[in-house]
């Protein structure tokens, strides 16, 4: 757990009526880390893990339990990408149900967290006015 936040601080909205919180980047980081390996793989697309899209901003109960769970599926899910990533050896390679080029997806890999990154600074300073933490 982010130090020096509880979890309903993590489960605070920035800006009502926004749901975005550090809370549900976590979740959301999780889904997009499946969402990601669908693309990629050829088998039977992972089902989505909280949900239709945008639910996993839908935080019903800011508890301990719930921040310990979504960052346990956000290093799964990092993990189980990182470990498909790891066997393409041709970056251009097109894979997947989707094509998509193994590089391009590395680059949209990082800046997806590049922002979501800004925004929990945002969220982290309305919070507790730490900054560039």
């Amino acid at each position: 757990m982010p130090r020096g936040l509880d979890a309903r601080q993590l489960a605070e909205r920035s800006v009502p009526p926004s749901t975005l919180s550090l809370l549900g980047l976590l979740r959301h980081l999780g889904e997009v880390e499946r969402d990601w390996r669908n693309w990629i793989s050829q088998g039977e697309p992972e089902g989505r893990i909280y949900g239709p899209p945008g639910s996993e901003f839908d935080i019903e109960r800011p508890d301990d339990a719930q921040v310990s769970q979504a960052l346990v599926v956000l290093h799964r899910e990092q993990q189980a990408t990182d470990l498909l990533l790891e066997a393409f050896e041709d970056l251009g390679q097109r894979v997947g149900r989707e094509q998509v080029v193994v590089r391009e997806l590395m680059v949209h890999r990082i800046e997806e967290y590049a922002r979501h990154g800004g925004h929990a600074d945002l969220l982290r300073e309305c919070l507790d006015g730490r900054v560039g933490q």
